[in-house]
């Protein structure tokens, strides 16, 4: 079939077509805006769940409905940055921000004390020299300059929505892999929404992160558990599968058959990146206007050198081959959670021995323990990805210090 038309969006955080199996957070968004708009407390947001299973899909629907709703949107994907580049970051998004809710010259007393305070924010970035104001506006005193993360951020919040309060907006805060905050910014932020909610301002908070995001959030405030409704998305039921895979189709006036979608599901397993990999896959070997379930057996091997290449392979190649033999023994043992000791078993080593290599593949975000002891992998199937590109393990040998000299 054409590849013009082909309906599918592989590509990593574009919305599909159609969007399925996610009505229930999308009613919450909106109830959480129009509460806040009501100057009533509604819980902030945090969704999360495995790789590919539409976070930063559902993040972007988020910023749309806020900004239908006049509401505006200061987005990011969290990085490990250091507080200096935290703060930069934050005072350019929100200096943006603040200049759409109003332009300078029509600046009111709100405004220009939110200008003020968010000067204040960034000025020990600023005072070390490796960032500029870039906008002629006095740091507050007394405000956002208190030289803690927390305090400031939380003064800077408070006049922004006292700001956007007046001009009858709300901010929303959309932040992607919220897992990869420091502790003190993920601290900061979640000081910084609570006391929004308890002054009834306009700002809505949603994060977005691997399924160990809950227990940050938990670790660093133990209110964040009443602060926060949070939301695991998976892999989609089997009729919203189906929908997935068959609606945009359907929109090009190409029809699947029943056990053309089967199949799909069975290779796919409902993951929501999957099911539009191997849509796209499928488009370019069918022929109108039906697709078979010869069609979907004929782009599997498409299919999974595509995901190999686009979707495992690029978080593999950040293991060093210690950390690649650990991800390989775990696939040995299955896609389930897996014990450390099993894994280390696995290896021929002692725990203490890998102890390190795994607490290194979870803070790179390739692992994540969803019980203590316990260690999954973040991205579905990587069992199966790790044993076609690894069909042997290899495990590198022990590296043993010289000695000093005595």
């Amino acid at each position: 079939m054409d590849s013009v038309s082909n309906p599918y969006t592989p590509n990593a955080g574009a919305a599909p077509e159609v969007m399925v199996g996610r009505d229930e957070q999308l009613e919450a968004f909106r109830v959480l805006l129009q509460r806040l708009e009501r100057h009533r407390t509604e819980q902030s947001m945090i969704i999360t769940g495995l790789r590919g299973v539409g976070k930063t899909v559902l993040l972007g629907r988020f910023g749309e409905l806020a900004r239908a709703a006049h509401w505006e949107v200061v987005e990011f994907e969290a990085s490990r940055h250091d507080e200096a580049r935290f703060r930069q970051l934050m005072f350019s998004q929100l200096k943006s921000t603040l200049l759409r809710l109003s332009p300078r010259a029509r600046w009111t007393a709100c405004g220009r004390r939110a200008a003020e305070v968010l000067s204040a924010f960034a000025l020990p970035v600023v005072k070390h020299g490796a960032f500029g104001l870039s906008w002629d506006v006095t740091p507050a005193e007394g405000a956002g300059d208190h030289g803690d993360l927390g305090m400031d951020l939380t003064d800077v919040l408070l006049a922004f929505g006292e700001a956007a309060d007046e001009q009858g907006h709300g901010i929303a805060l959309l932040v992607d892999e919220v897992q990869f905050l420091a502790r003190t910014q993920l601290e900061a932020l979640i000081q910084a929404v609570h006391k929004t909610v308890q002054r009834k301002l306009p700002v809505a908070f949603v994060g977005a992160g691997l399924p160990q995001t809950v227990e940050l959030a938990g670790d660093v405030k133990a209110y964040a558990e009443r602060l926060f409704s949070f939301s695991h998305l998976g892999a989609l039921g089997g009729e919203d599968a189906r929908r997935a895979l068959a609606e945009p189709a359907r929109l090009e006036g190409i029809e699947f058959d029943e056990d053309a979608l089967e199949l799909a599901l069975e290779l796919t397993h409902g993951y929501p990146c999957f099911l539009q990999e191997l849509g796209a896959q499928v488009w370019s070997v069918a022929e109108a206007p039906r697709v078979c379930r010869a069609d979907v057996a004929l782009a599997r091997e498409a299919y999974e050198a595509k995901l190999d290449g686009a979707f495992f392979r690029v978080r593999l190649d950040r293991a060093t081959p210690l950390q690649t033999a650990y991800l390989r023994a775990m696939a040995e043992l299955g896609p389930e959670p897996q014990k450390a000791g099993d894994v280390a078993r696995v290896m021929h080593r002692e725990s203490t021995q890998v102890g390190p290599t795994r607490a290194e593949l979870i803070d790179l975000g390739l692992l994540y323990t969803p019980e203590h002891g316990y260690a999954a992998f973040t991205a579905p199937d990587f069992d199966a990805f790790m044993r076609r590109a690894m069909p042997e393990l290899v495990v590198p040998e022990v590296q043993r210090r010289p000695r000093k000299p005595d």
